[in-house]
């Protein structure tokens, strides 16, 4: 937790990250003559920048494990909680609460003042700023997924999306299968199953609308895509079998014409040369066939229903 400060000067008693307080006598060897800061959380990025360089060699010369040195450890975290927050709005999109977002982060900065060393000549925030974001991507790896998966596939996961964005642009295209095997060193099974295994990072409700969260004209509610797709072959079936009987009626001419027009797909012409007809006769004849038929079917639909009711 960070240390919670007032606006104005310090308290002579300030709260420390256990809920323990810091006496004015601590704070003195602590600074050991540097100005005492105002609300580090409210200080402005220069002046956060500049206390931090002289904060930072106050602490090496501090004991670890001493009141002093965590004194001036969680001034250095309030300070740079900034970087944090900044940090967090390159996942502003995600569905992980904002706060456990920022806790995340939290320690990585801590991880990042323990590991910083000023002779390096490197600036804290370039140098934290990537252990923060780390620590981030860290957290959703582990906690992200919708089912659980062993650590080895998350990481699969990483390196063929990496892999992937790679190759597209080198080549113009999706990388194939054996494309990414070869990349990465790996058998076209080992990343069928990385791929397989990314399936498993997000869920999708039963009850998800069909157009999105953000369309309006979708339906609400449980939607067949998820778990059935409609089949047309089952109302193929069942106009034939209503079918069947009407065509038992016709002669065996009509039951030839039938067959030659719509089984062989020939032309009227075709079939008149078939059966020794004209072709305006065989049109004629189609046409009272096929009309017996759809009258057949709406006598049948219209019985049918009566029955029903």
């Amino acid at each position: 937790m960070v240390i919670e400060r007032t606006a104005g000067r310090l308290p002579a008693r300030a709260p420390t990250p256990r809920g323990l307080p810091v006496s004015a006598a601590v704070r003195l060897r602590a600074l050991d003559g540097l100005p005492e800061p105002e609300n580090p959380l409210a200080a402005s990025t220069d002046d956060a920048r500049t206390l931090s360089v002289a904060l930072f060699a106050r602490l090496r010369a501090l004991d670890k494990g001493t009141p002093e040195h965590a004194y001036v450890r969680n001034t250095l975290v309030e300070l740079n909680l900034s970087l944090v927050k900044f940090g967090a709005r390159r996942f502003r999109g995600r569905p992980e609460p904002a706060e456990d977002i920022v806790q995340v982060g939290t320690i990585g900065l801590i991880k990042a003042i323990d590991r910083f060393d000023p002779d390096r000549g490197v600036e804290f925030s370039a140098f934290a700023l990537p252990t923060i974001v780390g620590e981030m991507k860290r957290f959703f790896r582990d906690t992200g997924w919708a089912v659980r998966v062993p650590r080895r596939l998350q990481e699969l996961r990483i390196d063929l999306a990496k892999a992937s964005d790679a190759l597209e642009q080198q080549a113009g295209h999706r990388p194939h299968r054996a494309e990414l095997a070869e990349r990465l060193d790996l058998t076209e099974e080992e990343v069928a199953e990385g791929e397989l295994a990314s399936h498993a990072y997000t869920a999708h409700s039963l009850d998800a609308p069909v157009g999105g969260e953000d369309d309006e004209r979708a339906p609400r509610g449980t939607t067949g895509r998820h778990t059935a797709v409609d089949e047309p072959a089952y109302e193929l079936i069942e106009d034939l079998d209503s079918l069947r009987p009407l065509l038992d009626r016709l002669d065996e001419r009509d039951r030839l014409i039938l067959s030659l027009r719509f089984g062989e797909e020939l032309t009227q012409a075709e079939i008149g040369l078939r059966v020794g007809l004209s072709q305006m006769h065989v049109s004629r004849l189609l046409a009272r066939i096929l009309g017996e038929l759809k009258d057949g079917l709406l006598e049948d639909g219209a019985t049918a229903a009566e029955t029903a009711g």
